[in-house]
């Protein structure tokens, strides 16, 4: 387990050293689209501290608001002679719920109980619970998590879980610091590009609200007992840092998900591409193809080559992509000397290469990506096919732990467009189709 870099019984910048730095930020306003406020923490009070208006604000406006904090703050007393760590989390989730309750009485909570103080170790864990939170309207979301550089080592796993889940879904990323109010300084404030500093201006309604949320957190903000290990935590000095007439957040920070890239350096083979269903699957897509011979091709997602080897053989020229560095360098390995064959990084549907294709591929990679970006890929695909080109699609029919989409929803995006279906084959566990240029 890790700890934090600070102490939080030690002196740190006071709030009012805030104000002028505070004050010089532009204001920010929820997206008039949004329809929902998703809010994470890395344990109960966390929320309330860094986004307790926000939540109140958003409900007011109508929006749908989920509170999901990671931990049940067990950990928060570890020398408590009165709480034991189970007593302690109990307590904990009620006064999640109460706190939630006095800023959005309808909000949905959910506390995931991952270890206190060892979030970090759960993080995919805790993307896929975000992802699910989220879930494929990602445009319509507000998702708002601690600041990934708020010095505790808890904060900073779910704010990355909260990057990366807003990176699959298309939600709005926000980020709010809570410890670095007490031991960052406004002379040396960090460069946070491409998120843009902000404050959230908030009503006198929502003040009121966030003081009683705040003071719901009793276990944090009161001594336990009067025994030793039993100390608040929170004292009036922190707390003042929460009780402005405004929040900051850190709005649009983007994230770089290596999920994939991870996948396959962890593994060669991680799909595992010579197994008898592999197998037969390449070899029902490469039937199902209307003509022995194609021209120019495009496959997109090529993973580790198995389906480009395949593929090379009945085409020209075929160029496979992929956006994983560890599946491209597999890739090449599995593929010297097949005639015809170039294998590139490129990052689909954001560097489509120029030209038109005979036929297209795009097999296993569209749930990797999420709403918006299938959407361009379903765009460029179709366009960049020749008149008389093919496009081929088969994809898993089951849904990918930690990300949006599944088969089926992919399929349906391009079938959505008019595209004539040439094949169509269902499984149990694989769609596959093969369209033809739309009118």
């Amino acid at each position: 387990m890790s700890a934090p870099s600070f102490r939080h019984d030690v002196a740190g910048t006071p709030a009012a050293a805030w104000s002028e730095v505070i004050d010089a930020l532009p204001a920010w306003q929820l997206p008039p689209g949004a329809r929902r406020l998703v809010v994470a923490g890395a344990h109960p009070d966390d929320e309330t501290l860094g986004a307790g208006g926000l939540v109140h604000a958003a409900a007011a406006a109508g929006l749908l608001v989920e509170v999901v904090t990671a931990t049940a703050g067990e950990g928060s007393h570890p020398h408590s002679p009165t709480h034991p760590p189970e007593r302690l989390a109990a307590v904990r989730r009620e006064e999640l719920r109460r706190a939630t309750s006095a800023l959005a009485p309808t909000a949905q909570v959910t506390c995931l109980d991952l270890p206190d103080g060892d979030v970090a170790a759960h993080e995919e864990a805790l993307v896929a619970a975000l992802v699910e939170a989220v879930g494929t309207s990602g445009a319509e979301v507000v998702l708002c998590a601690p600041w990934r550089a708020d010095g505790h080592p808890d904060h900073e796993a779910v704010g990355r879980a909260a990057a990366t889940a807003a990176g699959r879904t298309d939600a709005t990323l926000l980020e709010y610091p809570v410890w670095w109010w007490h031991w960052g300084r406004p002379d040396r404030l960090p460069d946070v590009r491409p998120a843009t500093l902000a404050r959230l201006p908030l009503s006198v309604a929502d003040r009121a609200a966030k003081r009683s949320a705040v003071a719901a957190h009793e276990s944090q903000v009161r001594p336990l007992s009067p025994a030793p290990g039993d100390e608040v935590l929170l004292g009036e000095d922190l707390l003042a840092h929460f009780d402005r007439d405004c929040e900051v957040v850190l709005v649009g920070g983007a994230t770089d998900d290596d999920a994939l890239d991870r996948v396959h350096r962890d593994r060669p083979d991680p799909w595992d591409v010579d197994s008898f269903y592999e197998r037969r699957k390449r070899a029902l897509s490469l039937a199902a193809l209307p003509r022995e011979r194609y021209g120019a091709a495009l496959e997109v997602g090529c993973s580790i080559g198995a389906l480009a080897v395949d593929l090379a053989a009945r085409c020209d020229g075929l160029l496979a992509v992929d956006s994983s560095r560890a599946a491209i360098d597999l890739a090449r390995r599995r593929t010297v000397g097949v005639p015809g064959l170039e294998v590139r990084r490129a990052r689909l549907p954001e560097e489509w290469p120029g030209g038109s294709y005979a036929l297209v591929s795009v097999s296993e990679v569209g749930y990797f990506l999420s709403p918006r970006r299938l959407e361009e890929l379903v765009r460029l695909a179709l366009t960049s096919l020749e008149d008389d080109g093919h496009l081929l699609l088969c994809h898993w029919r089951h849904q990918p732990v930690g990300w949006p989409l599944a088969g089926p929803a992919v399929h349906d995006a391009f079938l959505a467009t008019g595209a004539p279906v040439l094949v169509a084959h269902e499984e149990e566990d694989f769609l596959l189709h093969v369209l033809g240029r739309p009118a």
